[in-house]
């Protein structure tokens, strides 16, 4: 391997392995390129490489910090850095929200391992059919630790929590790890997006994060497979 190879799988190894703290940015190039004995351009190459892995992400002005949702390493991982919502995706269309269940409960264990909490920390459960232009689009089933995004109601859900969080809260979503999955049609599906039997779903299963790095949200979407497209592109950077 290269030398940036090298400090990038030295990295990747201290991330996972709590060498850094969570809630502080890691050393800045500077330091981290004395440490290795390499140019500043090598740290970046290095860095870059553990960015574009998604588990590292550069906030201007205040350093690189660790993502804390956890990356399956058995399995494809997304990173995207545009986080926006579906009520901001679809503006120009009439959005509705059906309330199906809205609760606040203590997580499971899958649940506060993507979110980084404990199991005593209480979050949001919250599951809403989206309708655009009247006919059923998404089912969403939602996490979010209600601590940290205080201060969601009906009104809020009827509208849209990621407004909530960025114009009420004014906290900044920095992106999300994604897994999107083929799944046969649930009893939910089936009374809500009027889906057959024998319907395949495309399950999108998100950890959103705010732009410090700390997850905010573990949801899945599941899109009826005749109403959505996903359209993946890559920049060689």
């Amino acid at each position: 391997m290269v030398k940036y190879q090298v400090i990038a799988q030295e990295m990747r190894r201290r991330i996972k392995s709590g060498f850094y703290p969570n809630d502080q940015p890691i050393p800045d190039e500077h330091t981290l390129s004395q440490e290795f004995e390499c140019s500043r351009l090598t740290m970046k190459k290095a860095l870059d490489v553990l960015v574009m892995e998604g588990l590292l992400m550069r906030k201007r002005g205040h350093g690189t910090f660790i993502i804390q949702a956890p990356a399956d390493d058995e399995k494809v991982n997304v990173i995207s850095d545009v986080n926006i919502g579906l009520s901001n995706m679809v503006k120009e269309k009439k959005i509705e929200s059906k309330i199906i269940l809205f609760e606040i409960q203590f997580p499971s264990e899958d649940v506060a391992r993507n979110l980084a909490i404990d199991k005593e920390t209480p979050v949001y459960h919250i599951i809403r059919l989206r309708i655009v232009n009247q006919e059923p689009f998404v089912i969403e089933e939602t996490f979010m630790p209600s601590q940290l995004i205080p201060g969601i109601t009906e009104e809020v859900l009827y509208a849209s929590i990621y407004n909530h969080i960025n114009h009420t809260l004014d906290l900044t979503i920095g992106g999300a790890h994604r897994k999107i999955r083929a799944c046969k049609s649930e009893k939910l599906d089936q009374q809500y997006l009027g889906c057959k039997v024998d319907d395949p779903v495309l399950e999108v299963e998100q950890v959103g994060f705010l732009n410090n790095g700390i997850p905010f949200e573990h949801s899945f979407s599941r899109h009826r497979y005749d109403k959505f497209v996903f359209l993946s592109v890559t920049v060689n950077r």
